[in-house]
Parts: structure tokens; sequence; C-alpha cells
């Protein structure tokens, strides 16, 4: 019986384009991947960067806050060494957040990792457009892990508000989480969360 063999051959020829295309293709597909994903990174190494340097909440990405206008904006004046001393701490709240009225606030923060750092309650200030506000009582509760600030005359909805801890021990290095509240000035006042400031200190 005789064998066509340039049907084989043909197929084979083809079989081998085929493969050839494929290649070509992945290697392509690969070299493009690799491309979107090193620019990926260098502009999410830039916006961290750049988050860093302005000290607000930056890019956060699995931070266990549900809902992303939750995570409120800080800043660290010098930098968020681990434990320095002297560190000034700006808790900031816009004003869309404070609906009511406020005649306290309160700053509580995680068990872990465990905050080792100190607050001086005399160098705590809630600042609104720049203006220190009169404050009746800085409370810290050590074993409950709150700094309750109140106020001495409430504090009119629909302002933004500028939490100052000053000459602040700095906590070893790591990643701390800070949970607003504040108590309505109204006939009932509630206790209302209004965010978490999600808070880096690092050598770097």
């Amino acid at each position: 019986m005789n064998y066509d063999y340039s049907i084989l051959k043909t197929s084979d020829s083809k079989t081998e384009l085929i493969m050839n295309k494929f290649k070509s293709l992945a290697t392509g597909l690969s070299k493009r991947f690799m491309a979107t994903l090193a620019l990926s990174g260098c502009l999410l190494a830039g916006v961290q960067t750049l988050s860093l340097a302005n000290g607000n909440s930056g890019l956060v990405i699995f931070s266990g806050v549900e809902e992303r206008s939750d995570i409120l904006d800080y800043k660290l004046d010098f930098n968020g060494r681990p434990k320095f001393l002297g560190e000034r701490m700006r808790l900031r709240i816009s004003k869309k957040k404070l609906t009511q009225g406020v005649s306290k606030f309160f700053v509580s923060y995680l068990k872990d990792p465990e905050f080792d750092g100190k607050f001086n309650t005399n160098s705590v200030e809630v600042r609104v457009d720049g203006e220190s506000l009169p404050l009746r009582e800085v409370y810290w509760d050590k074993e409950s892990r709150v700094v309750e600030i109140d106020l001495e005359e409430p504090l009119e909805a629909g302002n933004s508000a500028e939490i100052v801890f000053s000459n602040v021990k700095n906590p070893s290095s790591g990643t701390y989480y800070f949970i607003g509240d504040v108590l309505t000035s109204g006939q009932i006042p509630l206790r209302v969360y209004v965010g978490t400031w999600i808070v880096s200190f690092s050598r770097t």
C-alpha cells in the first residue's frame, strides 16, 4: 500500500506554523503584560511616595475599613519616625462628616498592634479654620484606649475640624488605626462614628 506522505508533511507544516504564531503571540502578550505590570508598579510606587510626602491617608489597599470615604486624612509634621519624642499629629475631619453639632471628640485605638507611644494631654487642640477652640477637659483612658476631648462650647455643624496632638512620643514601627467618634450636641446626645485614621510610623 502506498501512502501519500505529502499530506503528513503539509499537516506538520501547518502545525509548526500555528505553533510559531502561538509562541509569537504569547511572547508579545507576555512582554505587554510585564510592561503593564512594571508601569503599574511605578505608578503605585509614585502615588505611595507622594502620599507619604504629603502625610495624608494616601493610597490604602485592603484597609479593613468598609467605606473608602471613612478613611480620614492626617499629617505627621515630623515624618513619623518610630519612638521619636516631639511629634505633632494632625487628625482631620471634613465638614461632610460633621453634619451635627459636636460637644466632644473621641480618638480611640485598637488593642493590636499595641500602641506604646504617649500622648501629652496638655498639648491637645481642636482647630477650626486654624483657630484653637477652648477645651473643658482632655482625658486619656489608657485602659480603654481612648482620648476624650471635651469642648467648652459645642462646635456647630458644617465645620471641618483638626485634632492636633503635639509633643507625642511616637510608637514602635507599624501601622495604627485611630477611630474617630463624636458626641452630638443635640437634645439627645449620641456618640457617632465619623471615620478612621490609618497612621503609619516608619523609619523610611
